[in-house]
């Protein structure tokens, strides 16, 4: 029962948080206490403080520098050191935030503000363990099998799956970040499927969905006689998933009440069932998403600072569509076969001109939207070969005349309206306008530079001149 370990304050300050280092190798998985100040030199000789027993790092191969803020300084080495796919010069230092992924050659370096918490590893090397209590029945949980044939063909993409790859294996939490559609349900699910947890079941929460009257009692299930009609005892989601990966998608819609209650599962690794005395062990490894920047909705009172700290242990950002067109393109070529096996017309297929179409940079950014698009396409077509006329009109945008704008400042032209649109709606309020659109606010400042709008833009007042 909660009543006797009531949940945290929702308005209650975040405690400060000390970081750790962890360190993904092929052959190495460590963690390093991170000191308040001073530095600390990597690299594979047995002198340095966090070795790294990797061919692909050099005996000294970079710094890291704590203080008001942690550096990253590389020295020197034979491979590099990248941060954000950017290598360093030697004797740069960059700035590494928690969350944020250091390339050290072939292996990862990672600041983790929530590392360091009660049972945290210290200086573990060699394979994590595996979890424990992976046994017994987990009947209402959905193990989702592995997805043949992934198209990562653009070069964010290919370094994205390969820090997938790196931090796969282990059990630290990792926060999706990105527009809506850009495929962050898929990348949770290769992370779930490339892990020791493969076999086990993938739970999606969509936390914009969860009834706080009813939330409790589904995530951490309940007694016989808890509430009136529990006339059994049931298992949770979170217990049922047991050995498993929790996906909490849409993260930045949870209510805050919830945000106290998941921060509580997270520091003490145990579910307490309504109207038990008793909490009981969790074994689950916690994936989030979210298309909101939790900065800015941790500096307005909305998110929990101490749970963004303990779900970031891996901050990764996944890229819109419209700007992967390698992976547009063959998404597109994927859609079509289907649709058009579905109409009977095996051999449509996409224009030269549709395709330049598809691949300009104004392209909407979301996969379900492509293959919406494509189906529609499919169905418009009267030839074996779609134009972008048809992509024009699967899109609602009129074809253009011989003198008309293209396909393309035509979509510019109504992304253009509806930003201005939405910023007048929104007070002029980047974030909340970004929240809108269902972009980042980086994606809005950015799409505002290009369209040479004021970012200082402010809606005019009723009965004021224009």
């Amino acid at each position: 029962m909660a009543a006797d370990h009531p949940p945290a304050d929702p308005t209650a300050p975040a405690g400060r948080q000390e970081p750790s280092i962890r360190v993904f190798g092929e052959r190495v998985f460590l963690a390093h206490p991170a000191p308040p100040a001073g530095s600390l030199t990597i690299g594979r000789a047995e002198r340095c403080d966090i070795v790294i027993d990797e061919h692909s790092v050099s005996r000294v191969h970079a710094r890291l520098h704590f203080g008001e803020a942690v550096l990253i300084e590389d020295a020197g080495s034979s491979n590099g050191t990248r941060v954000g796919g950017i290598r360093l010069r030697a004797g740069q230092q960059h700035p590494l935030r928690p969350g944020e992924v250091a390339e050290l050659g072939t292996a990862l370096l990672i600041i983790d503000a929530a590392a360091s918490g009660p049972g945290a590893p210290r200086g573990t090397r060699g394979n994590p363990p595996p979890a424990a209590g992976r046994s017994g029945p987990y009947p209402r949980a959905e193990l989702r099998p592995e997805v043949n044939g992934e198209i990562i063909l653009d070069d964010a993409m290919l370094v994205l799956d390969r820090l997938i790859g790196r931090v796969a294996g282990s059990d630290i939490s990792v926060l999706l970040t990105g527009e809506t559609g850009a495929g962050k349900e898929v990348l949770a699910e290769r992370i779930h499927v490339r892990s020791p947890r493969r076999d086990r079941p993938f739970l999606r929460l969509n936390c914009a969905a969860l009834a706080e009257s009813l939330v409790e009692s589904e995530l951490f299930g309940h007694e016989k006689g808890a509430f009136t009609g529990a006339a059994r005892a049931k298992p949770g989601l979170f217990e049922a998933t047991s050995g498993g990966t929790v996906f909490l998608d849409e993260l930045g819609e949870m209510p805050l009440t919830l945000q106290a209650k998941l921060l509580r599962v997270l520091d003490e690794r145990k579910v307490w069932p309504v109207g038990s005395l008793h909490a009981r062990p969790l074994d689950v490894r916690f994936v989030a998403a979210t298309n909101r920047v939790l900065e800015d909705e941790i500096a307005a009172g909305r998110f929990r600072q101490d749970l963004y700290f303990r779900l970031s242990g891996v901050s990764l950002h996944i890229p819109p569509l419209r700007e992967r067109p390698r992976e547009l393109l063959a998404l597109a070529d994927v859609f079509l076969a289907r649709a058009a096996m579905a109409h009977g017309a095996p051999g449509l297929r996409l224009g030269v001109a549709a395709r330049a179409a598809r691949a300009q940079p104004a392209t909407p950014g979301k996969v379900p939207e492509l293959k919406n698009v494509i189906e529609r396409a499919a169905l418009l077509a009267n030839g074996d070969e779609i134009g972008d006329g048809e992509l024009g009109l699967a899109a609602r945008v009129p074809r253009p005349a011989d003198d008309a704008p293209s396909l393309h400042e035509q979509v510019e032209a109504l992304e253009r309206r509806r930003i201005l649109d939405t910023l007048e709606r929104c007070g002029g309020n980047q974030s909340e306008a970004a929240r809108c659109l269902g972009v980042s606010r980086g994606t809005l400042i950015a799409r505002l530079a290009r369209y040479g709008v004021s970012r200082s833009i402010r809606p005019i007042a009723a009965g004021s001149s224009s």
